[in-house]
């Protein structure tokens, strides 16, 4: 047995379950394991490493920062949040943000501007504000998030749950407008399920959401700190349909493969509910943070990052669904993000992924039946081509155990 992973066992609360390798260097789209074995990143930290392990840029504009100032408190300005800010704002559309540090963090700020918003803007009653969300969401699990959650696994043991949330189904727009009342005052969703397994709404129906949140003057927040920054072919999966939302949840390649930032951005009358005293976060919006934050969004538009995107997730989608493999249902997704659904009665994704570890390739399932593909978005088409020669051959051999058995 590995010592580490031993030790971790021995010392980490079990909430989660890794695949059976120690990570101990990275960069670009490679990862080493403690051994010295060499493995392809396919997963980049659920986009978190958008942009490659330890991208030279971002390692650059960290320690520059890291050496003249990290954290000086929101309590006075500093000289690297409004740049990055600003850059933030040109570049989603949006008029004002609100830095936090994880996703999760996001998340809780959106729902309290809606609610905020929804009493003093659109006169709501105290106290019976509702948001709707999509079934099937993953947006975080803080205990306010969970209690939306469909997922009864995220929920089990964490009640009494926060009221004031109702779902509906994915991509059905008659099931949105049946939910609206005159006390909703959001519909939150991911325009693309990332957690769920790379799902995807009937083309069209974020315009039908847009189109019908502003007849009932119901704030669309879209959450997209998996599905920002280039991950689906587009800066933004929204782009794919609308023009913008009325508010938008980013984090995870926001930091640019170095360090946890997040950041919720609005119209200016969602975000005018906010006063001082009313939120806030003791490391959200820190120098260092919006400095890496910064060379973030400037390595993607100047390195091309999200043309690369398009071009290279179409060709890694078109591979996988050329294998044919009878253990796969469904290849799906868009940009470098995609889901290849494994038929649960011919083989476990789980099962899949530790066979494409033993080959160099590294990945993992969700909701047991879906291998996800996210690289980092420097990938090359040989890199690719060599990801998709080890998930044949995987999918082969599993293919052969099952006819034999």
């Amino acid at each position: 047995m590995n010592t580490t992973i031993d030790k971790e066992n021995r010392y980490c609360a079990h909430n989660y379950h890794p695949l059976p390798v120690v990570i101990a260097r990275g960069e670009g789209v490679w990862l080493w394991d403690d051994a010295g074995n060499k493995y392809l990143d396919m997963m980049s930290a659920y986009s978190a490493v958008s942009h490659g392990h330890s991208h030279p840029r971002m390692v650059k504009a960290l320690t520059a920062q890291a050496s003249r100032l990290c954290i000086a408190s929101r309590a006075f300005y500093s000289d690297t949040l409004a740049p990055f800010l600003e850059k933030l704002c040109s570049v989603t559309g949006m008029d004002v943000a609100l830095p936090m540090n994880t996703g999760a963090e996001a998340v809780e700020t959106a729902l309290k501007a809606a609610r905020r918003w929804g009493y003093n803007v659109k006169g709501i009653p105290a106290g019976k504000a509702e948001i709707i969300v999509s079934r099937g969401n993953f947006h975080g699990r803080t205990t306010t998030i969970i209690s939306f959650s469909s997922d009864e696994e995220y929920k089990q043991g964490f009640g009494p749950f926060t009221p004031g949330f109702k779902d509906v189904p994915f991509g059905d727009i008659t099931a949105l407008e049946a939910a609206i009342t005159p006390n909703t005052c959001a519909f939150l969703t991911e325009p693309i399920q990332g957690e769920a397994g790379i799902v995807l709404p009937p083309e069209g129906w974020l315009k039908q959401v847009q189109a019908l949140c502003r007849k009932h003057n119901v704030l669309l927040i879209t959450d997209e700190i998996q599905s920002g920054l280039g991950r689906t072919g587009k800066l933004f999966a929204f782009q794919h349909e609308i023009d913008r939302p009325d508010a938008l949840i980013l984090g995870k390649a926001l930091g640019g493969g170095m360090m946890p930032v997040s950041a919720f951005l609005a119209r200016k009358d969602v975000m005018d509910q906010f006063t001082p005293g009313s939120h806030g976060s003791t490391f959200g919006g820190n120098p260092l943070g919006a400095a890496v934050g910064l060379e973030a969004l400037r390595v993607l538009e100047e390195e091309k990052l999200t043309e690369r995107s398009a071009e290279l997730g179409a060709y890694l989608k078109d591979r996988l669904r050329g294998l044919n493999s009878p253990l796969v249902s469904e290849v799906r997704g868009k940009g470098l993000w995609i889901g290849m659904e494994i038929d649960p009665a011919k083989a476990a994704a789980r099962t899949v992924c530790e066979k494409l570890m033993a080959r160099g390739v590294l990945s993992k399932e969700t909701h047991h039946t879906v291998v996800r593909f996210a690289p980092p978005l420097i990938i090359t088409k040989e890199q690719i081509d060599s990801a998709v020669n080890a998930v044949r051959e995987v999918l082969s051999e599993l293919a052969e155990v099952k006819k034999r058995a």
